[in-house]
C-alpha cells in the first residue's frame, strides 16, 4: 500500500497564521532563527529541564519574583532583571543544566503561544534542521512552517530555513506541497545556500544585532546540524529525542 504523502505549508509571519489552509491533525514546526529558536534549541542540547515560554515580561518578571531563572530581551536588548537575554551562548551547560528556564522574547514566544491550536508544536533551526527533519518524517503528519519574522513582517533568515527545510522534507519522497509560500522560500534558499552569510547581509535583523554588537551568534546560528534534539512544546517546551539518535 503506497503511503500518502503529507503537505508541507510555509506561514511568512504570526499575522498570517490565522489563513493557514492546511487542516485537522497538524505539526507546526516554529522557526525564529535570530535568535529565539536557535537559542531554545541550544538550551535543550545543553540539558536544560524545561523552558517555559510566557508571552509578556510582566509574566517573565513575576516569574523571576518566584526563583525561576529568566530569559527575556526586547528588541535585542536583555531586560535589567533577566538572568539572561537571547544569544545561544549564553546558554551553556554550566549556566542551565538540570535548570528550569522562563522564556521570553520580542517576536518567538508570541508566535509560539498563537500556534497551540496545533497537535504539536516543534521547535526548528538550522542547528538541529536533520534532526527535524527526521522526526517529522516520522510524525506521518501535514506540516506548518510558521516564521516568527519580525513584529508581525516578512523576515529573510526565517524563510530562508523554511525553503531549507522544506527542500529536505521534500527530499524524504513523504511530503508534497502545494503551498505558494512554500514554493518562494524554497526559491529564496536555492539562491541562497551556496553563501548564506553573504546572503544573509540583505537581512534588516542581522544589522539590528550588528548595531547592537549582539551579531557573534550569526555563523552559529545559520551552522547545519550542531546538535541533534528536538524541542517541543507540551505546556512547557521539553526534548524529543529522535530515533537512533542521542
Amino acid at each position: 500500500m503506497v503511503q500518502e504523502k503529507r503537505s508541507v505549508e510555509v506561514c511568512f509571519s504570526p499575522g498570517l497564521f490565522e489563513d493557514v489552509v492546511t487542516t485537522g491533525d497538524f505539526i507546526v514546526v516554529l522557526v525564529d532563527i535570530l535568535r529565539a529558536t536557535t537559542t531554545i534549541v541550544t538550551a535543550v542540547a545543553n540539558g536544560v529541564e524545561a523552558i517555559i515560554p510566557v508571552a509578556t515580561h510582566d509574566e517573565a518578571r513575576r516569574l523571576k519574583s518566584e526563583g525561576f531563572l529568566v530569559a527575556t530581551e526586547k528588541d535585542g536588548v536583555q531586560l535589567d532583571f533577566a538572568d539572561f537575554g537571547n544569544s545561544a551562548f549564553s546558554f551553556t551547560r554550566e549556566a542551565i543544566g538540570g535548570r528550569t528556564l522562563v522564556y521570553c522574547t520580542t517576536n518567538g514566544t508570541r508566535a509560539l503561544h498563537m500556534a497551540r491550536g496545533a497537535s504539536s508544536i516543534a521547535i526548528g533551526a538550522f542547528i538541529n534542521i536533520s534532526a527535524l527533519t527526521e522526526w517529522l518524517a516520522g510524525q506521518q503528519k501535514d506540516v506548518v512552517i510558521l516564521c516568527s519574522g519580525w513584529k508581525n513582517k516578512f523576515c529573510l533568515e526565517d524563510t530562508l530555513f523554511a525553503g531549507a527545510l522544506t527542500q529536505r522534507l521534500l527530499d524524504t519522497g513523504l511530503f508534497r506541497s502545494d503551498c505558494d509560500s512554500a514554493s518562494a522560500s524554497l526559491d529564496l534558499w536555492k539562491l541562497a545556500e551556496g553563501d548564506v552569510l553573504g546572503y544573509i547581509e540583505k537581512a534588516a535583523q542581522r544589522h539590528r544585532l550588528k548595531k547592537l554588537g549582539l551579531d557573534d551568534v550569526i555563523p552559529y546560528s545559520f551552522a547545519c546540524d550542531q546538535v541533534k534534539v528536538v524541542p517541543v512544546f507540551d505546556g512547557k517546551l521539553i526534548k524529543e529525542r529522535v530515533k537512533g539518535r542521542s
